[in-house]
């Protein structure tokens, strides 16, 4: 897609706010007609660029628990990644996987239940899959969580 513009921009800003609003809506926030704003949408939908989904409180669905855990590993073949991705993206508490620079590896982000909950996924992540050392970190309060991206 070519360079964003500043309109393309603040039809995004509007959508990461509230992807419900209606065509018209949306187009009277950013300033266009209801067909020129169509016509944006939908290339910068063509493009990739948007997508509409529901986020959800982690806790009102019963996810009490936050953890954030690091991962060393010796093994860094091709074979051994394509492995470990799989096996960790087949865990569904898994919200969040980077693989990162510095004293560890990769980075995830696990909501759970409660501890016991976290021991059982804990034990599945460390099952089938050799890894150097494991840290995890149980959050105390989300202060900015899912944050809308600066466009």
């Amino acid at each position: 897609m070519e360079k964003l513009d500043d309109i393309d921009r603040r039809i995004l800003r509007q959508l990461q706010s509230d992807a419900s609003l209606s065509q018209r809506e949306l187009a009277d926030r950013v300033g266009l007609s209801q067909n020129a704003c169509w016509r944006r949408l939908t290339r910068l939908k063509e493009a990739g660029l948007t997508e509409q989904t529901l986020r959800l409180d982690p806790r009102d669905v019963g996810f009490s628990l936050t953890v954030i855990v690091m991962v060393r590993t010796r093994h860094h073949s091709t074979d051994w990644l394509r492995q470990f991705r799989s096996h960790v993206t087949s865990i569904p508490n898994v919200i969040d996987f980077y693989r990162i620079a510095g004293d560890y590896d990769y980075l995830l982000k696990i909501v759970a239940q409660d501890m016991n909950d976290f021991d059982r996924i804990y034990r599945r992540l460390i099952d089938s899959v050799e890894l150097d050392s494991v840290t995890s970190s149980i959050t105390m309060e989300a202060i900015a969580e899912n944050r809308d991206l600066p466009v």
